[in-house]
């Protein structure tokens, strides 16, 4: 009887201590503030390499570094790059899951998308950016948050506006599955008839058929081409400006690195600054401050014109001096 009591109490001990063994283990990735020693791991997901994204990437790194979390001291990060393919961004999420990443930073829609649903069973946060409608995208709720680059969609128009007085048509190339495309597409045409514009729009559903539409646009004698920040449409930009120089068609771009490939003008952001705003963002979350639910996504309000005096030049369009006086050359 006494051995079986001694077996027992040795048998209560153990379960114990592995009980307690895994209490002490890696902290759940919703309070990552309580790792012992002050290390986060980070994943950051990519939908493709064109430089809005990278420089949204490059100011996130910053943004959380002047928060004293830098890379390579206090930091992992796990870059992961999807190259504009939905399954493989879906790939990546779950391997984040997998790797109990203490949070996961999504650039672009589906990258945040898949993202969000690979963190849902763990809880893991999520911080998106490069995203123009996060709520039509289903990502206002649960644990995720970010920054939205919604497009000064009225002060494009303006622009094009006072570079060709006597343009009638706007061609904008869409991806029909691409819910920031669609919303801002939108936004064109309720706004198009203010400055006596139309828009004609056609919509593609991979980068395969992105210069064929750009070709529909010019046969239709459209008098400029729009570019959104179209992950598929960007992608391939180089080609559409070849064909739209040749047909002498000016492109207006959404955001600096656009009109650095070629793009005439643009009214748009600093996707530099968008990244830092969110690294800072994320900062929060990874120190325990705020919940992501605690930290409604947010947008940068203002927006800057950007001109590339070579385009205006070769398309011969003059810019008038209070542009001229206000832009930013590139």
């Amino acid at each position: 009887m006494k051995t079986i009591k001694k077996f027992a109490a040795l048998l209560l001990a153990l379960s114990l201590l592995f009980a307690l063994s895994a209490c002490g283990g890696k902290d759940s990735p919703n309070t990552p503030d309580d790792s012992a020693d002050g290390h986060y791991t980070i994943g950051i997901s990519q939908y493709g390499e064109h430089g809005s994204l990278d420089n949204c990437r490059e100011g996130f790194l910053q943004g959380l570094a002047e928060e004293g979390i830098v890379e390579g001291e206090n930091l992992t990060v796990d870059y992961q790059n999807a190259g504009f393919d939905d399954s493989i961004a879906t790939q990546i999420g779950q391997s984040f899951s997998a790797n109990d990443v203490d949070l996961m930073a999504a650039i672009a829609t589906p990258s945040a998308t898949a993202c969000f649903a690979a963190a849902e069973d763990k809880d893991i946060p999520v911080i998106f950016t490069a995203i123009t409608d996060p709520v039509g995208a289903k990502l206002d709720s649960g644990n995720i948050t970010g920054t939205s680059d919604v497009l000064p969609v009225e002060g494009q128009l303006e622009l094009i506006r006072k570079l060709q007085p006597n343009a009638s048509t706007i061609g904008i190339v869409y991806t029909t599955s691409e819910a920031n495309s669609v919303y801002s597409v939108g936004i064109y045409e309720s706004l198009a008839s203010k400055y006596a514009f139309t828009i004609e729009t056609v919509g593609v559903t991979s980068q395969a058929e992105v210069t064929q539409a750009v070709d529909t646009l010019i046969s239709k004698g459209v008098n400029c081409i729009s570019n959104l920040t179209d992950n598929t449409v960007v992608g391939v930009l180089p080609a559409i400006l070849e064909k739209t120089n040749d047909a002498g068609v000016p492109v207006y771009g959404s955001e600096i690195e656009q009109m650095k490939l070629g793009c005439v003008a643009g009214a748009g952001l600093d996707y530099i600054k968008l990244g830092i705003q969110t690294g800072k963002m994320a900062a929060k979350v990874l120190r325990g401050e705020a919940a992501c639910q605690d930290l409604p996504y947010e947008i940068i309000e203002n927006y800057d014109i950007y001109l590339n005096p070579t385009s205006l030049n070769a398309m011969g369009i003059a810019v008038p001096d209070e542009i001229a006086q206000a832009a930013i050359e590139v």
